[in-house]
């Protein structure tokens, strides 16, 4: 993905360099249920977990963010899923370290693993398909990288709370050994029905960009709540192969 770019450059930016790290909790859980628009109809089609937990290695202390991705049983005969997404980063401040990603979908299976190198601005990636062997390569660690895992909790330590409504933020995002720039925009707030809180009222935010993968403007939206814990209730999704929704079932280990 190319960077997206505002045509008004006037607009203020989220203040997100270097942040605090005060929303995400160390034992945090979040249970997400995958719907996705089947022939228009949203369809349940499997679990999302996301789960923090400290690590110490003896030589450092780490923040361990994980995400599984699993279809429900029920659809595994049409295609089955099985992701496992991790990403250790600085519990101070969320600057990522490792990021693993380990995919089975519907038969294809590929890992990836980026140690970042904060020394000298590189990130070395490795990737491997089946039973093939590995392939290792340097990749440029531009300001404001994150890999997919990291960058939805970067989102959530965000300083939104006096952010006027507009307000955009440049990332880059590493995925498929690549790194692509991603335009994130605060919408506004929205009161969100949810599960777990009730009514809440919700950060709106757009997460755009230039490139294939996502469609359309303002059509990927991240709801978070409009507290100090920045919870995802929904996540609104539109890509090439279709459109669905990721919605909170659960909640414990919370910060605030």
């Amino acid at each position: 993905m190319k960077q997206f770019i505002l045509l008004c450059l006037t607009v203020i930016s989220l203040q997100t360099i270097a942040q605090q790290n005060t929303a995400i909790g160390s034992n945090e859980k979040l249970t997400y249920t995958a719907s996705y628009n089947m022939s228009g109809l949203l369809t349940n089609i499997a679990q999302v977990s996301m789960t923090t937990e400290p690590v110490n290695t003896g030589k450092n202390n780490y923040l361990r963010l994980k995400c599984n991705a699993a279809t429900y049983s029920k659809w595994d005969s049409f295609f089955k899923i099985r992701d496992l997404y991790e990403s250790y980063v600085n519990p101070n401040n969320l600057a990522p370290y490792l990021y693993k990603r380990n995919i089975d979908e519907g038969g294809y299976v590929k890992m990836e693993k980026y140690v970042y190198n904060n020394k000298n601005k590189t990130i070395k990636a490795t990737m491997q398909r089946r039973q093939n062997k590995p392939t290792t390569q340097s990749l440029p660690m531009k300001a404001s990288t994150f890999d997919v895992v990291t960058t939805l909790y970067h989102i959530r330590n965000m300083d939104i709370d006096k952010a006027p409504v507009g307000s955009t933020h440049q990332l880059n995002l590493l995925f498929d050994r690549k790194v692509q720039g991603v335009t994130l925009s605060l919408l506004g707030k929205e009161n969100v029905n949810t599960t777990v809180f009730g009514n809440k009222m919700c950060y709106k935010i757009a997460i755009n960009s230039s490139n294939k993968a996502l469609k359309g403007k303002n059509e990927n939206i991240i709801y978070l709540t409009a507290d100090k814990n920045k919870v995802p209730v929904l996540i609104k999704f539109s890509i090439p192969a279709g459109n669905g929704i990721l919605t909170l079932s659960s909640a414990s280990g919370l910060k605030n």
